[in-house]
């Protein structure tokens, strides 16, 4: 008799103790164990299906770094070409030049302007500034220059500029070529009797009587 009725006050007590605890801890008292349970294979499965849960980005979508312009050289350059081609846009610069330049700066050819980095536009800068130096001189678009007497490459505003100042010197000191550049006449050579009219259209015109 005695036995049971240490086992009647044992279960009356853990009634009591069952009463005091919460409902949240009773959740944590459950959930715990069940966790350390669950082995190491399905907690990854269960982690790889959240990731293939997860939106998955489209081609079209651009990365928030990707620049749609592109300053280079003083020109805007469209983001969404290619290096060797971007780089065309430059006054100055074409296919082959443009080519020289991703290759010495060391950058992949296909990679987009929009991608390029702040260390890559800078290299690409420091190449165009130094072109003369870099590249061979039958590249060059302005070779023995007048005043320095070297062989040099002309890009962006420079071109006109140079251009400009040089035909104002050939019609400073007189020279043919100046005086045609002044007459509006065709400098090279070219035959202006029938081509390179220039005015009104007179066609053939009859003496009268």
């Amino acid at each position: 008799m005695a036995d049971e009725d240490k086992q009647t006050e044992e279960k009356i007590e853990n009634t009591k103790h069952e009463e005091t605890v919460e409902p949240s801890e009773k959740k944590e008292i459950e959930t715990k164990p069940a966790e350390q349970e669950q082995p190491k294979e399905e907690l990854e499965k269960i982690e790889t299906k959240k990731e293939l849960k997860k939106p998955l980005k489209k081609k079209d979508d651009k990365d928030t770094d990707f620049n749609y312009i592109v300053r280079i050289a003083n020109t805007d350059i469209d983001g969404e070409k290619k290096v060797t081609f971007g780089l065309t846009q430059i006054k100055g610069l074409g296919r082959r030049m443009a080519t020289l330049v991703a290759d010495t700066a060391r950058i992949d050819r296909e990679t987009k302007c929009g991608n390029l980095t702040d260390s890559q536009l800078e290299k690409i800068n420091e190449v165009l500034g130094n072109l003369g130096k870099k590249a061979p001189a039958w590249m060059l678009n302005h070779r023995k220059d007048f005043d320095t007497g070297e062989d040099i490459h002309l890009i962006s505003t420079e071109v006109e500029l140079r251009l400009r100042d040089e035909i104002n010197l050939l019609k400073m000191i007189r020279s043919y070529r100046g005086i045609r550049h002044e007459s509006g006449l065709s400098v090279r050579g070219q035959r202006t009797r029938a081509n390179n009219r220039k005015g009104l259209a007179l066609g053939v015109s009859k003496k009268r009587p």
